[in-house]
């Protein structure tokens, strides 16, 4: 398991019974987690305690019940800073065991002692985006929703990157991949997160389990005649790392070379010991 455990500002202060006890800054927060399935005996008094609880509805969706908190917060990871502001369907706007490809990604552009373009797809708030930034990268942040490439821009601007060389796309990213192959642009990195189902601005319906695999194919695509990585996540429970693996290694691995891992991303649990699974990434690299 690949753990996101250099955080000071984020802490996973213990799940179970489907929940997760969370430190964000000085904020603590109890979110719903599906993976969180065994039990806990809520020893610590911060389960009563915290400043916000989202507790699901039978008839689907939720709801934050919160004491005090305020709208929005920064908090920092390394060199980087981050607004966390509590949204619908218990997210935060960040998802802290991403900071185990951050590290990944920044460190792979950091050595690679040249100018590196990445595309970030699927690219939400711009955790990559602005850890790839930071890094010396040139980013291209495309995501359908306007908003979140709105917050992106502000997690850029607090983190002092506010010049530094985005370009953000409001867009279906499909469809800028398609242009991106016609008008010629290529890539050295790029990062994929796709949801599990989402809709693009036009209405354009994504399912993981039936696009995934062609859409990746269209992005290999536009990699660069010197590709350095691309990473791949998947938030679905039942998609196995192994499946992103074998996906990065039929097409682009097959006819680049390289290398591909994949494993699990966790947080490490300070009252258990034990480390929460967040999901899955496959990961191809040039060397």
């Amino acid at each position: 398991m690949w753990m996101a455990d250099k955080w000071q500002d984020y802490e996973l202060l213990d799940c179970g019974g489907g929940e997760k006890l969370e430190r964000w800054g000085r904020e603590i927060l109890i979110r719903p987690d599906p993976q969180a399935i065994w039990e806990t005996e809520h020893k610590d008094r911060l389960w009563q305690g915290a400043n916000a609880r989202y507790s699901r509805s039978a008839t689907g969706g939720g709801h934050w019940d919160k004491k005090k908190l305020p709208d929005q917060w920064p908090i920092h990871y390394e060199e980087l800073t981050f607004q966390v502001k509590p949204m619908n369907f218990k997210h935060t706007g960040l998802f802290p065991e991403q900071a185990a490809n951050w590290e990944f990604a920044m460190e792979k552009i950091r050595q690679a002692d040249r100018p590196i373009r990445v595309l970030n797809l699927f690219a939400y708030t711009g955790g990559a985006t602005v850890a790839c930034a930071a890094a010396g990268a040139s980013v291209c942040h495309v995501d359908a929703a306007k908003g979140m490439v709105a917050w992106a821009k502000e997690n850029a601007r607090v983190s002092g990157l506010q010049d530094a060389p985005i370009r953000y796309i409001v867009d279906d990213c499909a469809k800028f991949v398609e242009r991106e192959i016609r008008r010629g642009k290529r890539y050295d990195a790029i990062i994929m997160d796709p949801p599990s189902y989402g809709r693009g601005p036009s209405g354009e319906v994504w399912k993981l389990e039936e696009n995934l695999y062609p859409f990746v194919k269209l992005c290999a695509g536009v990699l660069s005649d010197e590709p350095l990585f691309v990473i791949l996540n998947s938030y679905t429970t039942g998609l196995a790392p192994s499946v992103l693996g074998y996906i990065l290694q039929l097409l682009i691995g097959k006819s680049r070379g390289g290398r591909v891992t994949w494993d699990e991303l966790g947080l490490p649990c300070r009252d258990s010991g034990m480390a929460l699974p967040c999901g899955a990434t496959g990961r191809w690299m040039s060397e």
